[in-house]
């Protein structure tokens, strides 16, 4: 009887197990059981992404961009982690929270209202980047770019920097443009009010 031959197998091809893609009605109905009351997260693209935990220096960050927006803005337009609405093509699978949103003055003029800000009613998306910056930069700009939110900032606090989205078109935003801490930039609500990049970075 011949000697059997072992023959090397090539390992199977990865493949990643079936994800449950999420919408807004069902995400409601976990939320009212009280299944979320212990974590914050998001649904982005059908997926609920879990708002981690933040260490110091985003807190800090996150602090000292709370003041000056106050500041500038007044704190009846500021919010922090409210969500929002994006383009209604979008909003069956998307409820983004981000770090700060500032609402335009008609909003808050008109002594705010029950529905979720539209994207017509934010001056101002604010996303304050750790170990998300990638995630900020490309999945949740397309979102905001799409919406038409005029313009989208994302601190990202381990580069010490500012990347301002603006001129939304197309899906995309036309302009993306990154300032050191050693640079300034002013809203475009607010022309006038320079914000220092390395005012939320403490030495």
């Amino acid at each position: 009887m011949p000697a059997s031959l072992t023959v090397p197998l090539s390992p199977p091809a990865v493949q990643s197990p079936p994800r449950k893609r999420w919408n807004r009605a069902e995400c409601e109905q976990l939320e009212a059981l009280g299944i979320f009351e212990q974590q914050h997260v998001e649904l982005i693209e059908g997926e609920l992404i879990d708002k981690m935990g933040k260490n110091r220096p985003h807190i800090n960050a996150a602090a000292l961009l709370t003041a000056w927006l106050i500041q500038v803005f007044g704190g009846l337009r500021v919010n922090a982690e409210a969500p929002i609405d994006v383009a209604p093509e979008d909003n069956p699978t998307n409820q983004p929270v981000p770090d700060f949103i500032v609402l335009t003055p008609e909003y808050a003029a008109s002594g705010f209202q029950s529905a979720t800000p539209q994207p017509r009613d934010l001056a101002l998306v604010v996303e304050i980047a750790d170990t998300s910056l990638a995630f900020d930069l490309t999945v949740k700009a397309a979102l905001y770019a799409r919406a038409g939110i005029a313009e989208y900032w994302v601190l990202d606090v381990p580069g010490r920097r500012l990347i301002v989205h603006r001129d939304p078109r197309d899906g995309r935003y036309g302009s993306a443009t990154a300032y050191s801490e050693q640079e300034g930039v002013a809203p475009l609500a607010v022309p006038n009010s320079m914000f220092q990049v390395r005012g939320v970075f403490p030495a």
